[in-house]
């Protein structure tokens, strides 16, 4: 028997992929340099709309402001704007990423299992981008690896910010166990279960549960203080956690040079949490004069939410909220515009919020036009660019189309600052929407999506 020739394998042979695209298929192209020309771009700092210079972006960045047909533009894509509207990215204060489309009910979506909801998430994310939201904050639930997920494309959505779980006393806001039960009845382990919050009574596990919080990257610190619409076992009225408890909270934030925001409504839980060093307020309904001049002078801001309630109470989603959460749900629905006209008056510091649960969420944008019934276009668009920036110490790099921000642009079709409630209408108003100089939406010709179609390897 004739021996056989066996060749040889060369193991390098046909190996000539990018090892950078093997190993990161989803990962987008560099950002294009872009001129927009000729459109009008919104100051949403001062309120202006500026005409006449030509917006250059690079490497994600705005590279310059220049006025029209001053520079050579041959090593940039150039962007005829005529007619069209230069925003900066919107940023939504207040959201929570993990409570996602796909139940019919309010318990149903708080106590998903995590495995659903991670399969769902990336939808949620990359609606709120496709709103003309480049920023969002979220205020309970969102872990580190969904905003790395983000930032790394996997995810298409906007940049994060997150505070971990809100962290809430044992019948808080965050306790979202059926009260039927006893507490025993939950000590097995729920990591199997999408939740917004975190237990703990005391100073000891305050500190504890702050802590890790900030271990797993979160950006700031959220607590309950104080009843709410979605919870099971407390009144608006309640008053949550002790002076200890929320100092002892708030001294873990000072030492990672960070804040404390409180889910608050009543003037005797927005107070406690203001004397208590408390720096923000999320919702604030019931919110008085006194607790207005109090926000002032401690240097607190307010993320009002008004369109949850708004929605909640609608014939479409009647069938959302238990009897129980109804009931509380009409109290803060009737006080949200006049809460507005309050920290308006006395200039407290004011962001956007949407906080919409589930499905719910596709009426992110109604915010704008609820409070165009007392707000002006500015101080709305303010409050969803650079206040929320400022807040988050970040306002040198969003919130504004100006040299050295990230490149976070929306197209427009119509002016904002004529018609705040256009942002509400995304599918007719909204044509590209830019983050990092790269195109993640659009419905415009001229500018083609980054988004990669397929991924090829």
């Amino acid at each position: 028997m004739s021996s056989m020739i066996v060749p040889e394998i060369d193991v390098n042979e046909g190996l000539n992929k990018p090892l950078d695209k093997l190993s990161k298929p989803w990962k987008f192209p560099n950002p294009t340099a872009y001129a927009f020309t000729n459109g009008t771009i919104i100051d949403s700092l001062n309120g202006k709309s500026i005409t006449g210079y030509t917006v250059l972006t690079k490497n994600g960045l705005v590279e310059m402001l220049i006025l029209n047909g001053s520079i050579d533009l041959s090593n940039y894509t150039i962007i005829d704007c005529t007619g069209k509207y230069l925003c900066p990215g919107l940023f939504d204060f207040h959201v929570h990423m993990t409570a996602v489309q796909g139940e019919v009910g309010l318990r149903e979506t708080l106590r998903l299992p995590q495995n659903l909801m991670l399969m769902r998430v990336g939808a949620h994310s990359r609606m709120m981008i496709e709103r003309g939201f480049t920023t969002i904050r979220d205020c309970g639930g969102m872990e580190h690896y969904i905003a790395d997920a983000i930032e790394d494309n996997i995810i298409i959505g906007p940049r994060s910010f997150f505070c971990g779980k809100a962290i809430s006393q044992t019948g808080g806001h965050a306790d979202l166990r059926d009260n039927n039960l006893p507490g025993q009845a939950f000590e097995s382990c729920e990591c199997h279960l999408t939740n917004l919050g975190i237990v703990a009574d005391g100073v000891d596990a305050c500190m504890k549960a702050a802590r890790e919080n900030f271990r797993r990257g979160a950006s700031f610190i959220k607590i309950m203080s104080g009843g709410g619409v979605a919870s099971p076992a407390d009144k608006i009225e309640h008053v949550q956690y002790t002076d200890e408890e929320i100092q002892a909270i708030v001294k873990v934030a000072d030492n990672y040079n960070s804040f404390v925001t409180a889910h608050a409504y009543t003037p005797r839980s927005i107070k406690k949490c203001i004397a208590n060093g408390v720096k923000g307020i999320e919702h604030g309904n019931l919110i008085d004069a006194e607790c207005a001049k109090l926000m002032v002078k401690n240097d607190c801001y307010v993320c009002p939410t008004l369109v949850t309630y708004k929605v909640l109470a609608s014939k479409q989603f009647g069938h959302f909220l238990p009897p129980s959460s109804k009931a509380k749900n009409e109290i803060v629905l009737k006080k949200g515009l006049e809460s507005l006209l309050i920290t308006k008056k006395y200039g407290v510091k004011t962001c956007f919020g949407s906080d919409l649960l589930g499905s719910l969420c596709g009426y992110q944008c109604n915010e704008f036009a609820i409070r165009s019934k007392v707000l002006t276009a500015h101080e709305i668009l303010k409050s969803a660019t650079t206040t929320p920036a400022s807040i988050l110490k970040v306002d040198d790099v969003i919130g504004q189309i100006a040299k050295g921000f990230y490149a976070d642009i929306l197209i427009l079709n119509s002016n904002p600052l004529e018609d705040i409630t256009i942002l509400d209408q995304p599918d007719n108003h909204l044509l590209s929407v830019l983050k990092n100089g790269l195109v993640y939406h659009t419905k415009w010709d001229v500018l083609k999506s980054d988004v990669p179609s397929t991924f090829a390897c």
